[in-house]
């Protein structure tokens, strides 16, 4: 298909584009509505990173097109700048920068002064971290540990509560990382988000294709007791498998109370193998805090009687093509693909490495947890039942 070689976009366009990226359309899918090629629309979205800038709008104080029309009259009649500003109701002060800054009373346009008030208005504001180095160097240093910019302002605003000057915002950080021209976070952070795109978008929820087999003796999700539901009790787990090349994987356990994670290492995605890794990972918990385990439809737990015999654990199975249902635990294999890209061998990485990265997302605050760490609640727990 043959496109324009250049291409003009009206500001209705432009909000368009920026509702369909808002919903979470791709580049493509909003080129092809406007006729495009993907890169026309990717220069329009780029320039603030991805993220949408406010609209326009003029301060109350502010002169108007109208009162520059006057000032214009005023100037070429000869009335003095009282005068001027007499009629408009405006301090003389006012009117004397105006003229000032728009080229005297000889070259005064009201044209010309209005569209330099928008251009000057256009000019990047300093951000807070630009304004508080301290507060960058924090919030530099929490991103090069993976924390989340939600996790940091939670984790800000629990530790320095009586401070607004170690304060931010996770929209400023995020704004800080996509928008280089603020100037307060190096672009070489962008590389410890979980996304590492160059620009912000909406999330994608990613469904598993019906390709699981069926369970024998499967208990529904639907008959999971209330107080795994609500959450209100520890000791209950969701789990998964993440897949690598080479018929790798590794079996992911989120505790659903406290949202603490284990990894587990596993040789082979058949049930004998799985089943016998999830029963070595269980004997090293305290009865209380392991009661129940929902997993997906993957044939890898197709022996869960086996499990539930030697640990006393009742396992539930998600409906089908129901990833939500296991939110927890989807949600940290999408943390995960950080540390374990898609494609990579995970045959080689040995256990040690693992824990260190179970360790590393457990140290992060949550939003949930009123940005206290997994680990501070599951410790908890773990003293509650000694």
């Amino acid at each position: 298909m043959k496109y324009p070689s250049r291409i003009y976009y009206t500001e209705t366009d432009k909000a368009e584009m920026w509702d369909r990226w808002q919903k979470g359309e791709s580049l493509n899918s909003i080129a092809r509505h406007f006729g495009r090629g993907h890169s026309s629309i990717q220069g329009i979205l780029a320039r603030t990173g991805g993220i949408r800038p406010p609209q326009r709008k003029r301060s109350q104080r502010a002169l108007t097109l109208a009162e520059r029309e006057e000032i214009s009259r005023g100037v070429i009649a000869g009335q003095s700048l009282r005068s001027i500003a007499a009629s408009l109701g405006r301090a003389a002060s006012t009117v004397s920068r105006e003229i000032s800054r728009n080229g005297g009373r000889r070259h005064y346009r009201a044209n010309k002064a209005e569209q330099a008030a928008w251009d000057r208005a256009h000019r990047a504001k300093t951000c807070k971290l630009a304004k508080h180095p301290e507060l960058a160097r924090i919030v530099a240093e929490k991103l090069q540990l993976q924390w989340a910019p939600r996790q940091i302002a939670g984790w800000l605003n629990r530790a320095y509560p009586d401070d607004e000057n170690y304060q931010v915002s996770h929209e400023t950080i995020y704004r800080s990382l996509f928008i280089q021209a603020r100037g307060a976070l190096k672009k070489e952070l962008l590389q410890h988000l979980r996304r590492t795109r160059a620009m912000r978008r909406s999330r994608h929820h990613t469904q598993k294709t019906a390709d699981h087999g069926r369970i024998l003796d499967a208990v529904s999700i639907c008959e999971r007791p209330a107080e795994v539901e609500d959450r209100a009790v520890p000791g209950h787990w969701e789990g998964d498998l993440i897949f690598g090349s080479n018929n790798s994987q590794i079996a992911t356990l989120v505790e659903r109370h406290t949202r603490y994670v284990m990894l587990v290492k596993v040789n082979g995605k058949d049930t004998e193998t799985v089943i016998n890794a999830l029963i070595k990972q269980a004997h090293k918990l305290p009865r209380e805090l392991y009661k129940s385990l929902t997993w997906d439809r993957g044939k890898e737990l197709a022996d869960h009687k086996r499990f539930s015999l030697a640990t006393d654990v009742n396992v539930y199975f998600c409906d089908p093509q129901s990833p939500w249902q296991r939110g927890s635990n989807e949600n940290t294999n999408g943390l995960l693909r950080q540390y374990f890209p898609k494609g990579m061998d995970l045959s080689n990485v040995h256990q040690n490495r693992l824990n260190a990265v179970a360790r590393r997302l457990n140290e992060r605050p949550r939003e949930t947890l009123q940005f206290y760490t997994p680990a501070e609640k599951f410790s908890e727990c773990v003293a509650s039942t000694g």
